[in-house]
């Protein structure tokens, strides 16, 4: 019968190399362990859940088999950073940047005037495609911001929208400053603070503030965040992303779960992550690659002992690619991380930046989203670069692409 079909268990075998990032010595679920691969490996799926994994040559049975055929298989894609509920767009803003100008968050502007005037089925439907569109490319979980109506209804409404796609959705009312209150910053952080949070806070579970020049300070960073601990949102903040600044440090007073960007990092900073307990610096490369800034000096984080993501930051201005894998082969040639390091920040780091224990590894009793490559491991994602590899998507145990 139909409604029996999730409860039918699948056992995957013939694996070449199966990425697991199991919890240590875990009695139940729990948070992702380091980067943890085995070959000539099976999975089994039942529930939703992953059942079991180990040895091909010890696979048990299971009321259905996929055949493999020697690809690497790997946790589903953590894309904790995407600006998804927007129309229109900024090609041209791109190919000028391209040509020499240099990137600003004055850009999102223009996104804000074009969503502003979009009708929800339009915004809908545009979202809809960019969440099939990372789907097919490996992403199982992934995180989505408002922040380009920055009105009061314009937030409410982009909230809801990525509630239909997402239960990791971000309030970001703190993007930029709109124009209207271009002479009056005040009483826009005013605004999001009360009504604009209000009307946002019950289809969200984050907040997120733009600390950076160009949009908000810290001391108004500092409220916003604190105005969104008040109404029950967890917090995350766009930090050093276009200088040095205080972002990185209000992330951590406010004990947020990730830090985004840290382009630009001070020792102090990079020391203050790594001591600070729970707070993850989630980079987006892809951002570097489009506006040719810096990138992220990710070695540097990682000698330090940060918790390091990996995240897309899919938007019209800065980034406007969904691909993970992409990201993961920036991150190895441009911010000379390991491959081993790039995948696991792209799944087991992205899980942390959600405070999730469920998803980014594959140990047992894990929520059962993981994907096959078309490859014989997970290195390719880095080694073949701009090819498509995705050979299948699992998402809680039922195949999705």
């Amino acid at each position: 019968m139909l409604w029996d079909h999730a409860q039918v268990s699948v056992l995957i075998a013939n694996i070449g190399e199966l990425v697991t990032n199991a919890p240590v010595d875990a009695v139940s679920v729990a948070s992702p362990g380091p980067y943890a691969a085995m070959s000539d490996a099976a999975i089994v799926l039942d529930d939703g859940k992953v059942a079991w994994t180990g040895s091909a040559a010890r696979a048990p049975a299971a009321d259905s088999c996929v055949d493999a055929e020697g690809r690497a298989v790997l946790p589903g894609f953590v894309d904790s950073h995407a600006h998804l509920v927007f129309a229109g767009e900024r090609g041209a803003e791109f190919a000028a940047r391209m040509a020499g100008l240099p990137y600003t968050a004055g850009g999102i502007r223009s996104t804000v005037a074009a969503t502003r005037a979009a009708s929800d089925d339009q915004l809908r439907a545009n979202l809809a495609r960019l969440a099939t569109e990372m789907l097919t490319q490996g992403t199982t979980t992934f995180e989505c911001k408002s922040g380009y109506g920055l009105t009061v209804v314009d937030e409410a409404r982009s909230v809801a929208l990525a509630a239909e796609v997402t239960s990791e959705v971000t309030y970001l009312g703190a993007h930029v400053v709109p124009p209207e209150f271009a002479d009056d910053v005040a009483g826009y952080v005013d605004l999001v603070c009360g009504q604009m949070l209000a009307a946002c806070a019950p289809g969200a579970r984050w907040v997120d503030v733009f600390c950076e020049r160009g949009a908000f300070g810290a001391d108004e960073a500092r409220a916003i965040l604190r105005a969104g601990e008040s109404a029950g949102l967890q917090a995350r903040v766009h930090a050093n992303q276009l200088g040095p600044g205080p972002g990185v440090q209000v992330a951590i007073e406010a004990e947020a779960a990730s830090a985004d960007h840290c382009t630009f990092l001070t020792d102090a900073d990079v020391d203050a992550l790594a001591e600070s307990g729970g707070t993850v610096a989630t980079l987006l490369p892809g951002v570097e690659f489009s506006t040719r800034q810096p990138y992220p000096d990710a070695r540097r984080l990682l000698s330090a002992g940060v918790t390091v993501a990996i995240a897309t930051d899919c938007n019209p201005g800065s980034c406007f690619t969904s691909s993970m894998p992409l990201c993961i082969a920036l991150a190895v040639r441009e911010m000379h991380m390991t491959t081993e390091e790039a995948v696991w920040a792209a799944t087991a780091g992205g899980a942390h930046a959600l405070r999730r224990t469920d998803i980014g590894h594959l140990g047992t009793g894990a929520r059962a989203d993981l994907i096959m490559l078309d490859a014989p491991s997970s290195a390719y994602l880095a080694y073949r670069p701009g090819v498509p590899q995705i050979a299948g998507v699992w998402r809680a145990g039922e195949r999705v692409a």
